[in-house]
């Protein structure tokens, strides 16, 4: 079984995890919507990650919908007290599979709502407030409407710490003004390095980064380069990937997901993979223009 504390930890708050963590994003159906198409494998999944010491899982009600929250909560609850589960608000789902904006006060609201009943939990460990901007890139704009909803809904109790997703600096900086902002869930990989400068003004300010689509998302990573150090250490090149994501900044949390055990197991020794200093210049080289 792979070392995952091997990585080392960072803060979210009062919450301490792993940085190697999980997402559940892909527990859902195709297109992350419906019911996957093998429960039992799903279930199998989540159990496997946290005996492995994964102690940080991201999820949202819109995966789904409902869906990965329900799947947590029959693999884990009752909860054990180190998990911190992380989850979005922002978005909902059309019948259409569509993502459709919901950042009005009262849909936050309702977002939250919707993840404490089907988590099963009285308070949420961190919810991030996921700007829907350009999908998958931030777009410039006041988030203190939004922003602020969830922070009165931290003072009500109902959630723990708040973090953003799909955030501009300068968006950040806006919402640390109204509450405290412990993580960032941005688009960021080995050749999507967009992000660079926030990554490193986030690490100043203690504040977590955690990349979305980290091994390239819906299109995969694919660098004859990357292929290259990957025989060389002999490891996969997501495991390098991963790996050189963790090398980037001690902030950067890692949640790469999956829906095979095997394909788990494998992402989580990305942990214990070293990278010397030659082989990382080798690897930046693939993400510069």
């Amino acid at each position: 079984m792979s070392n995952v504390s091997k990585a080392g930890t960072y803060a979210l708050g009062d919450r301490r995890v792993n940085r190697m963590g999980y997402g559940a994003m892909q527990l859902a159906g195709p297109g992350v919507f419906g019911p996957p198409k093998d429960r039992a494998a799903a279930l199998a999944v989540l159990r496997e990650a946290v005996a492995s010491g994964v102690n940080h899982i991201d999820t949202s009600d819109f995966y789904g919908p409902h869906v990965t929250n329900q799947i947590i909560r029959e693999a884990l609850a009752p909860y054990a007290d180190d998990l911190t589960l992380v989850t979005k608000v922002g978005a909902t789902r059309g019948d259409d599979a569509s993502w459709n904006p919901a950042m009005r006060p009262d849909e936050l609201r309702r977002g939250v709502e919707d993840n404490l009943r089907h988590l099963g939990v009285d308070v949420l460990d961190v919810v991030n407030f996921r700007n829907m901007g350009a999908i998958h890139e931030p777009k410039e704009g006041s988030i203190a409407e939004s922003f602020g909803a969830l922070a009165r809904l931290r003072e009500e109790g109902k959630i723990r710490h708040l973090g953003l997703s799909n955030v501009t600096l300068t968006q950040v900086k806006e919402a640390q003004g109204i509450a405290p902002v412990v993580c960032v869930q941005n688009q960021y990989n080995l050749v999507q390095r967009s992000d660079d400068a926030l990554v490193d003004e986030l690490h100043a300010m203690g504040i977590a980064y955690v990349p979305f689509f980290p091994l390239g998302g819906f299109s995969p990573l694919q660098s004859d380069a990357l292929s290259a150090v990957a025989e060389r250490l002999e490891a996969t090149s997501m495991q390098v990937a991963l790996a050189w994501l963790l090398h980037r900044s001690p902030n950067v949390l890692l949640i790469p997901g999956t829906s095979s055990v095997g394909h788990l197991r494998e992402n989580l020794a990305a942990a214990e993979l070293e990278l010397s200093a030659e082989t990382v210049d080798e690897l930046e080289a693939i993400g510069r223009p």
